[in-house]
């Protein structure tokens, strides 16, 4: 990974950071892309320390805030003259209905469509850069999805519960890998999708989850993997040669997984990339060009 650039999101802790230890380890030049800034720092020197890598560095990201999205993209791309691979890990589960800046329901905005936007901008970068991968933190949690997404209510104002919102957004991720496999070369750019399994992380421990969710996420905590052992198939699509030309997989353990037949709908794939592509540009933040519908020819997938 010498000589490669690798940017992580929400990597100040959790299975983000150990991501970064990771391919930091491998020798890339791994970016920490963070809300929090003083935590971000800290956590870069922790990775450099623990990597033996002293090019570890921060760039800020909010992705509940569209601007500094956007904000953010630009530097990458002003700081850096390539970007192998981006891994979208950060995301997040909130007790109540809360809304990002632009006024989306926090889950969907920061899980999926923070992610959906920021790809997009750097996708042109990554393409500059072939080889290279996009690698999606999903969850099994997508499975709680049973109805798959709810298209007339994809901002979840009508009944609203933690679970539900989380699970729509986890199988947005997986619906977005997909989209974005089917709409790129794999010789020149791969997505693909993990669940990094029950992670004993900071993962709703600052106040999100709340009442009965709250404890419960409390208690599992005993039984959860070390964030280390959940980053280690995000690091395996990240860097291993034997995935090199996959795409548009969903990875557990790293092998393949078992994906919702929601997650498997391929029309439900489309529409969420439609929708996605109407919901930015309904607050200003419309993409500057449009992904072609789709390839013909299948690339191979896991």
């Amino acid at each position: 990974m010498k000589g490669k650039v690798v940017v992580i999101t929400g990597a100040n802790a959790g299975i983000g950071k150990e991501t970064a230890v990771g391919v930091a380890s491998m020798g890339a030049t791994t970016v920490l892309a963070c809300r929090d800034l003083e935590k971000a720092a800290s956590a870069a020197e922790e990775v450099r320390r623990r990597s033996g890598n002293d090019d570890v560095q921060v760039v800020p990201l909010d992705l509940a805030d569209l601007a500094s999205v956007r904000g953010c993209a630009r530097t990458i791309e002003r700081s850096w003259d390539r970007l192998d691979v981006l891994v979208n890990n950060a995301g997040g589960m909130w007790s109540e209905r809360v809304t990002t800046a632009q006024g989306l329901e926090r889950t969907f905005g920061v899980n999926h469509l923070g992610h959906f936007y920021l790809t997009n901008l750097l996708l042109d970068r990554l393409l500059a850069s072939a080889p290279a991968r996009v690698v999606n933190v999903a969850s099994f949690a997508h499975h709680q999805a049973v109805r798959g997404m709810r298209w007339d209510d994809l901002q979840t104002e009508r009944r609203y519960t933690a679970m539900k919102a989380y699970a729509q957004s986890k199988l947005a991720n997986i619906l977005f890998t997909r989209g974005l496999a089917r709409r790129v070369d794999p010789a020149r750019v791969t997505a693909n999708a993990v669940h990094p399994g029950s992670v004993r992380s900071r993962f709703g421990m600052d106040g999100d989850l709340r009442g009965v969710v709250g404890l419960g996420n409390r208690f599992i905590r005993a039984f959860e993997l070390s964030a280390a052992a959940g980053a280690r198939t995000s690091i395996f699509l990240a860097t291993d040669p034997s995935v090199a030309d996959v795409t548009g997989g969903y990875w557990v353990r790293r092998r393949p997984g078992h994906m919702s037949g929601a997650a498997r709908d391929d029309a439900a794939v489309e529409r969420l990339w439609d929708e996605s592509e109407r919901l930015l540009a309904s607050v200003a933040f419309p993409l500057e060009k449009h992904m072609p519908e789709k390839r013909e020819r299948r690339p191979r997938s896991a």
